[in-house]
């Protein structure tokens, strides 16, 4: 009688245990800050070379954009962040001459591992994830000239946060993102339209 009492007794009482931690979790790891705010300074470099044996390319030239992303830190070595900016103009060309153009907004996510504190002065990371690109303002010649709306590619990241405060970090950031499209004339296919951009970005965050 009372180990049939004992085992509904216990088990409420590990429930109780295991919804308390896992309540008492997140309030722990906000307590230590876990979320992070850069806004940064990027300077966008394009590959610019032709793909497929017909020729298509996209044409960008280097430009400084603005960025801003937001990370949050599952432990103190693994985060994910999430990175936004603004809609991208590029030339589309066609054997080298300009008959359009386009706008792309690439959205990315990507997970980091943070390796502990160099010194107690550099907090370098790496990171890998996937980006969802949106093509809009589309300028081609006719009808007869389509590309695909959308992109789902990989990226890399690799960079470093240097404490300047409490929760202030001067940060240095490069990222390689796969953004591409094909460019479709009367139904034949003349190759993708590949941005797939380097990334050298420079700025500040904030941990909270």
């Amino acid at each position: 009688m009372l180990q049939s009492t004992f085992k509904p007794v216990s088990a409420s009482i590990l429930s109780a245990l295991a919804l308390t931690a896992a309540l008492w979790a997140p309030a722990a790891q906000s307590a230590e800050g876990p979320w992070m705010v850069r806004v940064r300074a990027v300077n966008l470099d394009a590959v610019n070379k032709p793909t497929g044996s017909l020729g298509a390319n996209v044409s960008a030239n280097d430009k400084v954009i603005p960025e801003v992303d937001i990370s949050y830190f599952f432990s103190p070595n693994l985060a994910a962040e999430l990175i936004l900016t603004v809609p991208q103009k590029h030339d589309v060309r066609l054997n080298g001459a300009v008959i359009g153009s386009l706008k792309h907004l690439p959205p990315t996510l990507t997970l980091q591992y943070h390796f502990d504190t160099v010194g107690g002065k550099f907090k370098p990371y790496v990171g890998a994830g996937i980006n969802y690109t949106r093509f809009s303002s589309v300028r081609l010649p006719d009808a007869s000239y389509s590309i695909e709306k959308s992109s789902v590619g990989l990226a890399l990241q690799a960079g470093v946060d240097i404490p300047l405060d409490k929760n202030l970090y001067l940060n240095f950031d490069v990222k390689k993102v796969q953004i591409r499209t094909d460019l479709t004339v009367a139904g034949t296919n003349y190759g993708a339209v590949k941005v797939d951009p380097v990334l050298f970005g420079v700025g500040l965050g904030w941990r909270f």
